[in-house]
C-alpha cells in the first residue's frame, strides 16, 4: 500500500531526523515528493509504502513528535 500525506514540521522539530528515524523504526519505505525548509517551518510531501499498520505506526510517530500530517487528495498511486 502507498498513502500519500503533507507533514508540516514546527520549529523546534525541523532539525530532529524524524524521516530517517520513521524508515529504522518501521516497516515503510519513505519517498520525498517535495520539500520546503525555511528557519520557521518545514512542509514536506510524502510518500509512504508499506503494510497498512505499518503506515498507521509511521504517522502516529510523525504526530506524537509534533508533525502534522494530512493527507494528499488523489491518495491512490498506481
Amino acid at each position: 500500500m502507498k498513502k500519500r500525506v503533507y507533514l508540516t514540521y514546527p520549529k523546534e522539530q525541523i532539525k530532529e531526523p524524524l524521516l530517517y528515524q520513521c524508515g529504522q523504526k518501521f516497516k515503510v519505505i519513505t519517498n520525498i515528493r517535495q520539500a520546503t525548509i525555511s528557519d520557521t517551518v518545514g512542509l514536506v510531501a510524502l510518500e509512504l509504502d508499506g503494510k497498512p499498520e505499518e503506515i498507521e505506526k509511521a504517522i502516529k510517530f510523525f504526530t506524537d513528535n509534533g508533525v502534522k500530517v494530512e493527507p494528499i487528495e488523489l491518495d491512490i498511486i498506481e
